[in-house]
């Protein structure tokens, strides 16, 4: 009978382990074969900087095991919805790429746009705190063009051969599969803390950035980057970047929580019912262009996947529009079925050498393979090219295509020659050609060392409430962490970041800031590596603050698409609701008549009024703003969950507007200690008997954070 297993993970004696279980205590690190792995942090390159080898069997054979984990589900962005739309440039960019897609202002280009979490499961929520894939399939007249990206312009890690560590870390712990679409637990954060690279991700992540108010109200990066070719092959690096239109918001993070348990589907709602109703999602694609000669003057690599460049150093250049018009026909096979891969390029974007783009391009077609099951998933009509596609290769899984040639093989004389290869001004596509002269190594260039100088960029650029929903965030995420140690070398890594965001944090855990830090890049270095040769570079940023890493700083001047709720009951004032129901959804609103029961109500005029919702039914977490006519506030009163709505609302700092006798909910509510001062109402975001202009002008606000200020109490 084998042994029972003891508390370290072994056996109580070692004898009765049986060939196929493993214990790794004590044990070297080997490929599947048995070989012992000297360095598992870095991948095969051609020099520190250059591109990554096919050849790197030790890479390829983590990543395919891997990529091959989960059938069908993805293994990450499993948990996503999508539209269709179009892209059109505003001006031909012919001066940097001869992308085609980028040249005539006239066309439109198709687009099918994927959004997503990264950790959950398919079903799991949302809202969770977590980077959201981005990713924007372009149909162009020269083939597919993959942008794969999230709303997070850097990644947790440099190098590809990490990502399966990466994703076996923040997955539910393999003992209980608990927690789901959650990092705040002991492997994720053991990981981290011994990976200071990922420390400026980790404060993007710890921002409200991971919890958007809609998935319409987010940016996108491509996070790595590219390469622009023009037609001389003359080549820039670039960035890229999606602006949304209506700005960028969050949620609360009480509120997220809330809406987890309520609507788990809110943003695959909140984007599906927008398109239906006519509100089209809009992001600007915007560039940042670096001329060849300018690639190493930056304190920072170009290279490196856990930097952005700031925009006052290279301002975005916004070259197109993408507008979202039209919900898919059936979610499995458009949604569920599509098929990303950045190695999707057309002639005038090529890559560049940064290690986890590089893991990326065999990454992603091996993923695919695994879930969809064949070669031949370019072949599903959601993954089609809409232009012809001519190649010799044949069969396989679920082809559909019939060829009528003899000839699948090339060069050929049965068929012709055909098809044939395409000269580049034809519009064949030739890879930059790019100078390569290093030596095959397991290396990291020196310039990836600076893993804390943007982490404080970062925190430095934020709001005052923006900084404290980040010390929240690791106060609640390091709260759930078991082992002390873990929290202690994050906390000593926090410290390298910013002091008191540290010591804010260990007052929240009840600890105290380690007086010297343990130097983490010890542990994430080759075996035969020189300690002080992999130590972090200490740096700091040129620029103190970023605006543009501000939430604060984003569109506030519009209510297109915004969820207003209208607080009623029998006797509510009908000719001020339409009066403020029109001014509204002229702007773009919509707006829903929340009451005691569903039905209809009797207005004060004696007129029907149909309710949308009932406070059963619904919450103030699923709105923006409140507003609360006259005419029923005695019955309303007697409704503890018409009291619980408005003080909910204001303890998420949204607007929220009374007229008349309506005031008198709000000062039953938790508003009523900011209406007791009766001083600067309107800045406080609470609107009393004026007119629908002011409070338009507080929802395009989103927030007034500040009142977190004044009530720390959850609603």
């Amino acid at each position: 009978m084998p042994s029972k297993p003891n508390a370290k993970g072994g056996t109580e004696k070692d004898k009765d382990l049986q060939p196929d279980i493993e214990v790794g205590a004590d044990q070297f690190m080997t490929t599947d074969q048995g070989v012992k792995i000297n360095d598992d942090q870095n991948s095969l390159k051609a020099g520190d900087r250059g591109p990554t080898l096919l050849e790197d069997f030790i890479l390829r054979e983590k990543i395919t095991h891997f990529d091959h984990e989960r059938i069908p589900e993805r293994v990450v962005h499993a948990r996503g919805t999508a539209a269709h739309g179009y892209f059109q440039v505003y001006e031909s960019m012919a001066k940097y790429t001869k992308a085609k897609f980028l040249q005539d202002s006239a066309a439109k280009t198709p687009v099918f746009v994927r959004f997503s979490t990264v950790a959950g499961f398919r079903g799991s929520t949302d809202l969770a705190r977590d980077v959201r894939g981005f990713a924007v399939k372009f149909y162009t007249e020269e083939g597919n063009f993959d942008l794969v990206g999230n709303n997070i312009p850097v990644f947790f890690i440099q190098d590809a051969i990490k990502f399966p560590d990466l994703i076996h870390a923040v997955k539910p712990e393999p003992h209980n599969e608990i927690p789901q679409a959650a990092s705040a637990h002991d492997t994720f954060w053991d990981f981290i803390s011994l990976m200071p690279e990922s420390m400026h991700m980790i404060m993007w992540v710890m921002s409200d950035r991971a919890i958007p108010r809609s998935l319409r109200m987010m940016e996108g990066f491509g996070v790595h980057t590219f390469r622009f070719v023009n037609e001389k092959d003359e080549a820039t690096f670039i960035k890229f970047h999606w602006k949304p239109l209506l700005g960028v918001h969050s949620v609360a993070w009480d509120e997220a929580l809330k809406i987890s348990g309520k609507d788990p589907d809110f943003h695959r709602r909140d984007l599906y019912e927008a398109i239906e109703n006519g509100a089209f999602p809009e992001w600007e694609l915007g560039v940042q262009i670096v001329p060849e000669k300018d690639e190493h003057k930056f304190e920072f690599d170009l290279l490196d996947p856990t930097k952005i460049i700031p925009e006052e150093l290279v301002p975005v250049q916004r070259i197109g529009k993408m507008t979202l018009n039209r919900n898919p026909d059936n979610f499995f096979a458009e949604t569920e079925q599509v098929a990303f891969h950045p190695g999707h390029i057309v002639p005038g974007i090529d890559f560049t050498n940064d290690p986890l783009l590089q893991g990326r391009l065999f990454s992603y077609l091996d993923t695919q393979l695994s879930r969809l099951g064949s070669p031949n998933f370019h072949e599903i009509p959601i993954n089609r090219p809409v232009v012809p596609v001519h190649n010799n290769q044949r069969d396989g899984h679920m082809r559909q295509t019939i060829n009528k040639g003899v000839a699948s093989y090339h060069p050929n004389s049965i068929g012709g020659g055909c098809p044939f290869q395409a000269k580049m001004a034809e519009g064949g596509f030739s890879s930059y050609g790019e100078r390569i002269d290093a030596k095959k190594i397991r290396e990291r260039s020196s310039s990836f060392f600076d893993h804390f100088s943007q982490a404080t960029l970062f925190f430095n650029s934020q709001s005052e409430p923006e900084k404290n929903h980040i010390i929240d965030a690791l106060r609640f995420e390091l709260g759930k962490v078991v082992r002390e140690e873990i929290r202690e070398r994050m906390l000593g890594l926090l410290s390298k970041i910013d002091k008191i965001l540290a010591e804010k944090v260990a007052a929240g855990l009840g600890l105290k800031v380690p007086a010297k830090p343990i130097e983490p890049m010890n542990h994430s270095m080759p075996a035969d590596a020189d300690p002080k040769k992999y130590q972090p570079k200490v740096i700091k940023s040129s620029i103190e603050r970023s605006e543009a890493l501000s939430m604060a700083n984003t569109i506030k001047n519009t209510i297109k698409s915004r969820q207003i709720a209208m607080l009623a009951a029998d006797g509510s004032d009908d000719k001020a609701i339409d009066k403020m129901k029109k001014a509204l959804e002229a702007e773009g609103a919509t707006t829903m008549i929340i009451a005691p029961r569903l039905g209809y109500l009797k207005t004060a005029s004696g007129k029907e009024m149909k309710i949308d919702q009932s406070f059963l039914t619904s919450s103030s977490v699923f709105f923006d703003a409140v507003y609360v006519p006259g005419g029923a506030s005695a019955t309303l009163l007697q409704e503890p969950d018409a009291i619980h709505f408005v003080t909910e609302a204001y303890r998420h700092c949204k607007a929220i507007a009374a007229d008349n006798d309506g005031v008198e909910l709000l000062e039953a509510s938790a508003a009523n200690s900011k209406m007791e001062d009766n001083d600067n109402l309107a800045q406080d975001g609470l609107i009393l008997n004026s007119p629908p202009e002011a409070f338009i002008k507080a929802i395009a606000q989103h927030r007034v954070w500040e009142r977190e200020k004044l009530h720390k109490v959850p609603a």
